[in-house]
């Protein structure tokens, strides 16, 4: 089981930077892989990157790449989403997500962060 706990939103300007934070606790995660996704007022969730925590493999979605960075502090078992160049359209309840490296669905998730970004 793994507990994941957001932090790091609030409200910015567009062209402002932010850094999530999600903490993980409670499994060995060496086998887990751990993603960000948002939902956006009235749309869908939608994936935005991923990364393997044992290798740091990441892959992103096209939409974000270039602009959104994912990493992860092993030691303090803490993931990351370094957003820049923000833009009103990334308003959204951002989500850390995991999941065993070789399954499909993300079993665990957090509780989300509001990401406001202002024109």
């Amino acid at each position: 089981q793994v507990q994941l706990v957001e932090s790091g939103g609030g409200s910015v300007q567009a062209g402002d930077s932010l850094r999530l934070s999600c903490a993980a606790s409670g499994s060995d995660f060496s086998t887990i892989a751990m993603a960000w996704f948002r939902q956006g007022p009235g749309k869908e969730r939608e994936f935005l990157a991923r990364i393997t925590w044992i290798t740091g493999g990441t892959f992103y979605s096209d939409h974000v790449k270039g602009r959104f960075t994912i990493s992860r502090d092993k030691a303090k078992n803490t993931g990351y989403l370094e957003m820049d160049n923000l833009k009103p359209e990334d308003t959204a309840v951002y989500y850390c997500a995991g999941r065993h490296v070789l399954k499909n669905d993300y079993e665990y998730w957090g509780q989300g962060t509001q990401v406001t970004v202002s024109s």
